[in-house]
């Protein structure tokens, strides 16, 4: 033990960041969402509840920097507090600790999974497909058609290759970037790492918790939705350039792909959820309709269940094709 510990000291912190990344990437995709008593996002969530109880009393959009900024210390030090113990017990557990908690940042197979489950509701029970959408889009649900919840379900599928997978590990890159430049020994260096995809994924769980435009969150809200747009500015717009390549990988529409990123990827409310369903909109030749809000794509044929089975496959490709540019540049670059 002794001796694996040692080599492990004596690794690259480049080095084993990556191998760290890939375990973690291993974890997701085999096993999938970690339980959720013990489910780091889980513990943002009830922080973020607990302080949201007490914080939106103050009635003003400061609440919102309060929240985050408390969400943010408090989360940050008690995952540090645990690796630090973990630390203490020996670097082969710290390690593991480590990449169950970088596991949990991004979610592929749960996002792929969700998609999936939809399709096969929809086959089998409409109002199952219904419900299970519902969990996934902010819009009542009930009376949507079979069309309508093909077209949700694409939407938040390509919506979330970006919040679900490309930012959080767009900043664990960006976090060993940095941090490669400074002169600690490597426990140091990967408590420091670890900063950059939580701080994401506290952002984005705050955005998805109180971020809404309505009575109750709209102050609270408004801080925390802001800065999730800033954090997702540059990742989404790279999700967008991803799709077009995986587009013409894949053989779809990779000119119609890009050119309804140019003409459509601002017609949503976010600045930023266009720029992956735009690309996908076009790849496929669809149109992704929210009622009363937006029209993405042109309609050049009618949604069918085939399209969320392509959805599936262009999203899952973005993703691993994302991974292996990142990987190959980074160890290129290194």
């Amino acid at each position: 033990m002794i001796e694996i510990i040692n080599q492990i000291n004596n690794i690259n912190f480049l080095n084993i960041s990556v191998i760290i990344f890939i375990f973690s990437l291993i974890l997701d995709l085999v096993y999938g969402e970690i339980p959720s008593k013990v489910h780091p996002v889980v513990i943002i969530g009830n922080i973020i509840s607990f302080l949201t109880d007490h914080l939106i009393n103050l009635k003003n959009r400061l609440s919102g920097l309060f929240l985050l900024l408390l969400t943010i210390i408090i989360s940050l030090s008690f995952f540090i507090i645990i690796l630090l113990i973990a630390s203490k017990i020996n670097y082969i557990f710290l390690l593991i600790v480590y990449i169950f908690i970088l596991s949990s940042t991004f979610s592929f197979k749960l996002l792929i999974n969700s998609a999936e489950d939809i399709r096969f509701n929809l086959i089998h029970d409409i109002d199952k497909a219904r419900e299970s959408v519902g969990f996934l889009v902010s819009r009542d649900t009930e009376k949507l058609d079979e069309k309508l919840i093909i077209s949700a379900t694409i939407e938040t599928l390509s919506e979330n290759i970006v919040d679900s997978y490309i930012s959080p590990v767009f900043y664990f890159f960006l976090g060993i970037i940095i941090i490669n430049f400074f002169d600690f020994n490597l426990t140091i260096k990967l408590l420091l790492l670890i900063l950059f995809p939580l701080i994401y994924r506290i952002v984005n769980t705050l955005d998805a918790m109180v971020g809404y435009k309505n009575e109750k969150y709209t102050l609270i809200g408004f801080i925390p939705a802001n800065f999730d747009d800033i954090l997702n500015f540059i990742p989404a717009r790279i999700g967008g350039i991803f799709v077009i390549i995986t587009s013409f990988i894949l053989d779809y529409n990779w000119k119609n792909s890009y050119n309804v990123l140019i003409n459509d990827s601002q017609k949503c409310s976010s600045p930023n959820s266009g720029y992956t369903m735009a690309p996908t909109a076009g790849a496929l030749g669809i149109q992704l309709v929210k009622q009363g809000v937006y029209i993405i794509g042109s309609k050049n044929k009618e949604l069918g269940l085939n399209d969320i089975k392509k959805s599936i496959d262009l999203s899952k490709t973005t993703m691993f094709v994302f991974t292996i540019t990142i990987l190959i540049l980074f160890m290129v670059f290194r």
